[in-house]
């Protein structure tokens, strides 16, 4: 697969880059990537069948929506990762707690958004994480309605896939920020609506994170709750590059929890990484923790 591959990099200050993730012994991470690859691949054809804003959801929550092709994608992708020894954690299988002493994990989102997916916005992704020892280690997020394809892991870094321009900022002033499209049109970014970065609302909250890791944006943080399936590989791929991946608190993330929810993420590029911190903790800008997880962007 052609592509531009970002390479890791380290930075300075509170949020330097991870010590290289404890590995697990007779496992090849190139063999991982190969995996994500063909999951990948194998979960764009079992959605062919399906046509993006043409589909019909039902509701598994008050507004939680899910189609037949979000358990087509869940049924061949639960085929093709887990190996015996390796947990799951998948958001169209019912969770158990066998997982929880696995030290490997996959976690994994067929369709992240959705609700974008049943409107024909190109802004859904299929999104695949992998943890090792509670720590996001490698990761593939592919929207198949715009051909880009993110993959990468801590020791490989990421490549991309597409035609998207690559960003430039060195701090958050020049910055591409991606904000949640549902959070934009609630409102919920008007306390950013002075600062001087460029707001771009989209969709999938795997495919924003993909894109930050993958030097397409500088930035994205989500003001409400998220699941693991929603983040875990976009935080692999964004630790991968030297990024930073936090908690709406500034917190470092755990992964493989028993609970998996977490009360929202922030995830940038190295050179935008303090700016962001700073700016999080103004007063005025502060994450809001709302009691009801979003499941939309």
């Amino acid at each position: 697969m052609g592509g531009e591959q970002h390479q890791p990099s380290c930075f300075t200050g509170n949020h330097a880059k991870a010590s290289p993730p404890r590995r697990v012994i007779g496992v090849s991470r190139l063999d991982d990537l190969n995996r994500i690859d063909r999951a990948l691949d194998v979960a764009v054809r079992a959605l062919e069948p399906f046509t993006p804003g043409a589909i019909e959801a039902t509701m598994k929550q008050a507004d939680d929506p899910v189609t037949a092709a979000d358990l087509a994608v869940n049924d061949v992708l639960l085929s093709l990762l887990p190996r015996p020894g390796e947990g799951w954690l998948f958001e169209e299988t019912a969770d158990g707690t066998d997982r929880l002493g696995r030290d490997r994990v996959w976690i994994v989102d067929p369709i992240d958004a959705t609700r974008e997916f049943v409107q024909g916005i190109p802004e859904w992704s299929i999104s695949i994480g992998l943890i090792e020892h509670g720590r996001p280690v490698a990761g593939g997020v592919c929207n198949p309605a715009t051909g880009e394809r993110i993959t990468g892991s801590f020791e490989t870094g990421v490549q991309y896939t597409g035609h998207r321009p690559a960003t430039a900022a060195t701090s958050l002033a020049d910055a591409i920020v991606l904000a949640s499209r549902s959070e934009v049109r609630r409102g919920e970014w008007e306390r950013f609506a002075n600062e001087p970065f460029t707001v771009v609302p989209t969709g999938s909250v795997a495919y924003k994170t993909a894109l930050v890791a993958a030097g397409r944006a500088d930035a994205t943080w989500t003001l409400v709750p998220k699941h693991e399936w929603d983040v875990a590989a976009g935080a692999a791929l964004v630790l991968a590059t030297g990024g930073w991946v936090a908690l709406p608190d500034g917190s470092p993330t755990t992964w493989n929890n028993p609970d998996p929810l977490f009360p929202g993420l922030i995830a940038t590029s190295a050179a935008v990484a303090a700016d962001t911190a700073r700016l999080l903790r103004t007063p005025g800008r502060q994450f809001r923790s709302p009691t009801t997880p979003s499941r939309v962007g």
